[in-house]
């Protein structure tokens, strides 16, 4: 067995259902696949002595799971009052609809065509609902909309699809920039290092202990995989597909799709800054 405690970020290993925090509770969705690892994580957030909680991520479009969030709610003495989204994926916003018809919220996202009300999301705004605090933090990168909450009181950030509990996760090309994703990732470091964050809750895998070690991972591995890029490209595998059979041989190849939009983004990434010709 590994050791979780080495392993990046220092995962708590098993992804269940359940209290992670002081002020968040993981309702695990039955989406598991090999894009969605155990499946979406969908976060409900309160203040302990609150009635009042919000929902980050109802996820996929499955009415006992969006009804099993309401109930976990319910259970722990609260009232589902705002519903949040991470970013546009199916995984994570395709049931923002219905829950809020089952629990009419209104749904806050950053792309405007996500939202169910007139406010939406932007960086800097700080979301209050039932005394608890929630920051914005702008992570573009995986897609265009992706955003992080950090929530302070308990040194948390939820990161949907940013930083996962297990793995790494894929810049979505056209839509996702690597540029930008690098940028989102030195964000994220800083409210690690800035901000006393250590715990990751993601939006899929499990709770990570170790922030600033999960980021520095993802830096590191996104360094070693543009080295790659780069050195497949200076000996002839000029096209995405030919890079990823080269660089991802080692890779499942059912997550060879998912590995060729990050490929494009990382040959994008390399013209613009002139490592690779046009």
């Amino acid at each position: 067995m590994s050791d979780a405690a080495a392993l990046p970020g220092q995962p708590r290993g098993v992804v269940v259902s359940g209290p992670a925090t002081a002020r968040a509770i993981n309702v695990l969705a039955p989406n598991a696949s090999a894009m969605t690892l155990d499946g979406t994580n969908t976060w409900i957030v309160a203040e302990p002595d609150s009635e009042l909680a919000i929902v980050i991520d109802p996820g996929p479009l499955d009415d006992t799971h969006l009804r099993n969030v309401i109930a976990t709610a319910e259970n722990a003495g609260k009232r589902v009052a705002l519903t949040l989204l991470t970013h546009g994926h199916s995984d994570h916003a395709e049931g923002a609809g219905r829950f809020a018809e089952l629990t009419g919220t209104k749904v806050r996202a950053l792309d405007p065509a996500l939202r169910l009300g007139d406010e939406g999301l932007a960086a800097g705004d700080v979301i209050r609902t039932g005394g608890l605090e929630l920051r914005v933090v702008p992570t573009p990168g995986h897609t265009a909309d992706s955003l992080c909450f950090h929530l302070p009181a308990d040194r948390a950030v939820l990161t949907g699809d940013t930083i996962l509990g297990r793995g790494t996760t894929m810049v979505a090309h056209p839509d996702g920039r690597l540029g930008d994703y690098l940028d989102s990732l030195r964000r994220l470091r800083s409210l690690a290092v800035d901000d006393g964050v250590h715990t990751v809750l993601p939006g899929h895998g499990p709770v990570l202990e170790d922030a600033q070690g999960a980021v520095e991972f993802y830096l590191a591995h996104r360094a070693h995989r543009l080295a790659q890029v780069e050195t497949a490209v200076e000996n002839g595998h000029e096209t995405a597909p030919d890079v990823v059979a080269h660089v991802y041989a080692d890779v499942d190849r059912s997550l060879w799709p998912a590995a060729e939009l990050s490929v494009r983004a990382q040959l994008e990434y390399l013209r613009e800054h002139g490592l690779i010709p046009d």
